[in-house]
């Protein structure tokens, strides 16, 4: 789903949705363990801590300061050439981009991984006017031809097996490929090497902009970044506008913190810093470069208590760690962006009204807090969205009965009254100690889950009664 859709379900149908695919979960959570281990063993003998103390720090004062380091970017890298364009949304941003493609005569275009570009659907947009859009990430490949949005910020396949992506390749290319891994991505860099080479224009993503030399980052395992920017006569690049640091020196804090958290990795295998168009003297690269740098909604959360969203450098590791997750995968919370981090981005950017039960996907444990590589409060982040949201959308009804129960409990002879009606009352429901069905409003709460009964004595009555019995032995001790 991109940001300017509206979302195919609520959170618990999608999630009831996958619950039921075999196999899902089981292809998940050995996935997302994998990762964990990873992580655990890319970080092994390192102050990690340390680590993400200073990336917090490098992320922070960035932030705080974007719209100087913006500008200081946008200054640096139209003087080497860059040409630079600012989208206030995600409308303006695939316009722009359709204009490249439309005034090059373009029918061909490779694209390296950008989550931007999901956000915005360009590919859509795109193909609309015509345009052949060929995925060159290999997971990205994959959802592309299952017609599916990616399921994982670094893994957008995650969810399929390899005979999933063995049945798709057949299906897709009338071929009898075995589900064998090795073959399979064989087959695919036969298969897109073509592409590359025919694609006039080539579309990557950003993962860091360098504000003092006006240049970009994109870090990639499988060298298509690469290829996509060096190859096409023209290099679309598509940023957040929060994708930013101020110089090579903080890009080298970040650059362990992404590749460890993300995959594992210490070094990641492509690293390509791109700073402009080719040169007179240069062999190779594109004749024209573009950045588009994406606002869509980021703008709005500075100076909120949610601007340290804007900390996220997409690692996904929030994602491995959450039960949540786990359990449905991507494609459960109907947006871009999935898990925790999707949790309490989408909702800031799309709207309560469209998104604001993804808050709710979550256990609250606050794992995804505890793994940031930046040290986002995310499970902060989503309590005070749950606020927020509680607040926006409750009616007059729930508003004059959670003052009553404030009042109520206020007091403590209204609390002890309280207590006692609803022990009196809860003995119609209560079965074998628990509450299994109750009348609405608690039967959303019974419908999924038991709700404990109200104990037979409050922790008061305990405390008299225990008050009330004789102590056994001796006043003085040994």
């Amino acid at each position: 789903m991109s940001a300017g859709e509206g979302r195919r379900g609520t959170f618990a149908e999608l999630a009831h949705i996958q619950l039921e695919k075999p196999g899902l979960r089981r292809a998940i959570g050995s996935a997302m363990d994998r990762f964990v281990v990873n992580r655990a063993n890319a970080f092994a003998g390192a102050d990690l801590e340390a680590m993400r103390e200073a990336g917090e720090a490098v992320r922070a004062h960035t932030v705080a300061r974007l719209d100087t380091y913006l500008a200081q970017f946008a200054g640096a890298a139209e003087a080497r050439g860059t040409k630079v364009f600012f989208a206030g949304d995600g409308a303006e941003a695939v316009e722009y981009v359709r204009g490249v493609v439309r005034d090059h005569g373009a029918t061909r275009v490779a694209k390296g991984k950008s989550m931007a570009s999901e956000e915005i659907g360009l590919n859509h947009a795109l193909e609309a006017d015509g345009v052949d859009v060929v995925e060159t990430d290999l997971g990205e490949y994959i959802v592309q031809i299952a017609h599916e949005p990616p399921s994982h910020i670094i893994v957008p396949a995650i969810h399929k097996t390899r005979g999933d992506v063995a049945d798709l390749f057949n299906e897709a290319h009338h071929t009898h490929l075995p589900p064998d891994p090795p073959e399979l991505t064989r087959f695919a860099r036969e298969l897109l090497r073509d592409r590359f080479l025919a694609a006039e224009v080539g579309i990557t993503g950003v993962n860091f902009a360098v504000a003092d030399a006006g240049a970009f980052v994109i870090v990639t395992n499988e060298g298509n970044g690469r290829m996509c920017s060096t190859l096409p006569k023209v290099h679309v690049a598509l940023m957040g506008m929060e994708r930013i640091v101020p110089s090579f020196r903080e890009l080298a804090v970040m650059l362990p913190l992404l590749t460890g958290s993300a995959t594992g990795q210490r070094v990641t295998a492509y690293l390509n810093v791109v700073g402009g168009p080719r040169g007179a003297d240069d062999v190779d690269g594109p004749e024209e470069v573009h950045v588009v740098i994406l606002d869509n909604g980021r703008s709005k959360l500075l100076g909120t208590e949610y601007r340290s969203v804007l900390h996220c450098i997409r690692c996904g590791a929030c994602q491995n760690v959450c039960p949540v997750y786990r359990q449905v995968g991507g494609h459960g919370y109907g947006a871009v962006y999935g898990g925790p981090i999707g949790a309490v981005l989408t909702p800031l950017l799309v709207g309560f009204e469209r998104a604001g039960d993804l808050p709710m996907a979550s256990s609250l444990c606050a794992a995804c807090t505890d793994v940031c590589p930046v040290r986002i409060p995310l499970h902060e982040h989503l309590l005070s969205l749950r606020r927020d949201v509680a607040r926006e959308r409750a009616g007059a009804a729930e508003r004059s009965a959670f003052r009553t129960r404030s009042g109520a409990w206020s007091h403590p002879w209204s609390y002890r009254l309280a207590a006692r009606l609803g022990r009196i009352g809860q003995t119609v429901f209560a079965r074998g100690g628990r509450i299994r069905r109750a009348p609405f409003p608690l039967s959303r709460w019974t419908s999924d889950r038991d709700l404990p009964p109200i104990a037979s004595r409050t922790f008061r009555e305990r405390w008299k009664r225990s008050e009330r019995r004789p102590r056994s032995g001796s006043a003085g001790g040994a």
